[in-house]
Formats: C-alpha cells, sequence, structure tokens
C-alpha cells in the first residue's frame, strides 16, 4: 500500500511532538511550544492535529500499532538470547527511524512505580513485555539490565540522530545494548577491560 505524503507530514509531526513531550512532559508543553518544534504555525498544527491532546494520543498511538507490528516477529520466539537479539535490533532500527516515539515511550519507565499516571505508560510496560520482563514481579537483575538497556539505547539513540551518523552507531548501539542484556555481541570486542591495579 503506497504511502502518501499527508502520511509521511503527519508521521514526522507525531515523531517531533513526542520527543518535545518526553523532555518536558504533556502538562509542561505548549501548543506553541509544539508547534515551533514540528516548524508549523499554531494554526498549521491544530489544521493537522485539533488539539495538544489530539497530538499526544495520535503520537501514542502511532507508537503503539507501530511497535506491535514491529515487534511481532521477536514475540514469536521464546525468551531469551535469540529474541533479546532480535528485540533489540528491531528496536534500534525503528529508534533511528523514530527516536521521539522511542523517547515518550521509554518515559514510563522513569516513572515505574510512582502515583503519576500516563498513558505513555502502556507503551513502556509494552517494551517490558518483548524483552519477556514484568517490572513488578520478576528477577530483579533482570528488571534492571532491560531497564538500563532501554535507557541507554534511548540515550545512545539521540546521541546518534544529532551526529547523523546512524549507520555508523548502529552496530555499537546493538553491541552495548546486547551487553547490557548480558549477551556479548558476535564480531565485536566486549566492553569488558581488565582493571589494572596501581
Amino acid at each position: 500500500m503506497a504511502r502518501t505524503f499527508r502520511q509521511d507530514a503527519d508521521e514526522r509531526i507525531l515523531d517531533r511532538a513526542a520527543a518535545l513531550f518526553a523532555q518536558r512532559g504533556f502538562a509542561h508543553t505548549s501548543l506553541q511550544a509544539l508547534a515551533d518544534a514540528v516548524g508549523l504555525s499554531k494554526a498549521g498544527l491544530l489544521h493537522h492535529f485539533p488539539s495538544k491532546e489530539a497530538l499526544y494520543d495520535a503520537a501514542l498511538n502511532m507508537g503503539k500499532v507501530q511497535g506491535e507490528a514491529l515487534f511481532d516477529p521477536a514475540l514469536r520466539l521464546p525468551v531469551g538470547p535469540e529474541r533479546d537479539r532480535l528485540a533489540v535490533e528491531l528496536l534500534i532500527d525503528f529508534a533511528l527511524e523514530r527516536p521521539g516515539l522511542v523517547a515518550l515511550a521509554s518515559r514510563s519507565i522513569t516513572t515505574l512505580g510512582s502515583e503519576e499516571e500516563d498513558p505513555a505508560d502502556a507503551t513502556g510496560a509494552f517494551a517490558f513485555e518483548v524483552f519477556g520482563v514484568d517490572p513488578e514481579s520478576d528477577d530483579p537483575e533482570r528488571v534492571a539490565r532491560v531497564a538500563g538497556m532501554l535507557g541507554a539505547l534511548v540515550v545512545l539513540i539521540l546521541v546518534a540522530n544529532h551526529l547523523g551518523d546512524k549507520t555508523t552507531w548502529r552496530r555499537h548501539i546493538i553491541s552495548t545494548c546486547l551487553d547490557t542484556l548480558g549477551h556479548r555481541s558476535p564480531g565485536l570486542p566486549s566492553t569488558d577491560h581488565a582493571q589494572v591495579e596501581a
């Protein structure tokens, strides 16, 4: 099915808006700041989305729909290193193209266990599900590794996008994420360094 110019434009708008929502939170993100971030006037932005709430909901929904479709192959595998590896690669490829959506989804990691309720929490919970983790009841080491990997991935994706060198950074991000999960990435040097005592 061919994509339209409008669909592409809306996805770019949603990704940039998601990045701003992730950075500032919904309540602290103004419509003017959103318009500035996406390169439109407020009227132009409201032509695409009738309100700030509609824009936020559309960004969450796009991340959810695209994430579910993206991770379907990984979810078909049993929990373990092979599933982790595929999920990391799929997530990184998606994140390099849509860093704002991934940043918004990762916001829920920082609010785990808090009273703050955010619709993004469901997206973050799905990310844990992809790696076969329940943050509330699973092994603390595994939860820490998955949360650490997701946090590192978001930061590294933002750096790669800022530097504009996605191709070079991709393999290093994969290696870092797999190392964080406890799986050494084949073909890349280990990040373990022997400590030298003085």
